[in-house]
């Protein structure tokens, strides 16, 4: 799958830049990379139609843009020249195979994306590894629901959980995941392809992780709630501050009761528990 990345420069960055993720957010971007000056925002080549500009105005900010179409083949060259190794506190460091052992931390994982999203440096990723130290994974059944580089089941494999399976649409993904998986010494982790339908004959579920965008989660979000245990947890990111109290709405609704939220600049996490 190629994608298309609109680099947004956006006068002042502040809260413009927030302001904008926001109102793009519901054309089909996939991720946002965050910088100085503004982002840029990525969306699937087949996408790119759908996204019109030229209706958008504000009064508090400026913005310009330009358009790059990135073959999967260029993403690893620009992630491996510009990579540096994440850390999350002192809890994980999240690094390729060509940086050196971190000892400080609880845990290390090694990634290597191809046309995955997911390498740890972006805000929802971090805040769902902080989220996922905050719970007890120990023998329980997971799902990482769009794994990208199956960084979030491979933190639930070293948090002990005993059943993983790490699903996404993509076949980049997918076979990206597997590679990392078995580069962390966790093969028994479960990578397919396949979207929420192939899903629908599977055991419930005691934690399911799901770091996509809003839109999707809206849709997913009465399965979720089907598919968790009585007191599963639900682990929700890849939408905007601005986006919470929607999501908290159509939970409540689905009998999941909010337990703890995250927050990361103008991005946040929540953890919902089945009731």
């Amino acid at each position: 799958m190629n994608y298309v990345a609109y680099h947004f420069s956006v006068h002042p960055p502040q809260p413009g830049s927030e302001i904008l993720m926001a109102m793009i957010s519901d054309m089909g971007f996939e991720s946002f990379d965050t910088s100085e000056k503004g982002f840029t925002a990525y969306i699937p080549e087949e996408m790119a139609h759908h996204v019109d500009l030229n209706n958008l105005s504000f009064s508090d900010f400026t913005y310009t843009f330009t358009i790059e179409k990135i073959a999967q083949v260029n993403w690893n060259e620009e992630w491996e020249k510009n990579f540096e190794p994440v850390m999350v506190g002192n809890l994980i460091c999240i690094r390729a195979p060509f940086h050196p052992a971190n000892k400080t931390v609880k845990h290390e994982i090694i990634i290597m994306p191809k046309m995955s999203f997911g390498t740890g440096h972006h805000q929802t990723t971090q805040l769902m590894c902080q989220a996922m130290y905050a719970c007890d994974f120990k023998d329980k059944r997971v799902l990482d629901m769009g794994c990208g580089t199956g960084v979030l089941a491979i933190l639930a494999h070293l948090l002990k959980a005993k059943n993983i399976l790490a699903i996404d649409i993509d076949d980049w993904s997918v076979e990206n995941s597997i590679e990392n998986c078995t580069a962390n010494n966790c093969p028994e982790i479960a990578v397919k392809k396949g979207d929420i339908e192939s899903l629908r004959d599977i055991e419930n579920l005691d934690v399911i992780l799901a770091n996509i965008n809003k839109n999707i989660l809206k849709k997913h979000i009465p399965f979720y709630s089907q598919k968790l245990n009585l007191k599963g947890k639900l682990f929700l990111s890849g939408f905007f501050k601005t986006d919470v109290d929607e999501l908290i709405e159509l939970a409540e609704g689905n009998a999941l009761r909010l337990q703890t939220p995250y927050f990361k600049d103008e991005w946040a996490a929540l953890v919902f528990e089945k009731v």
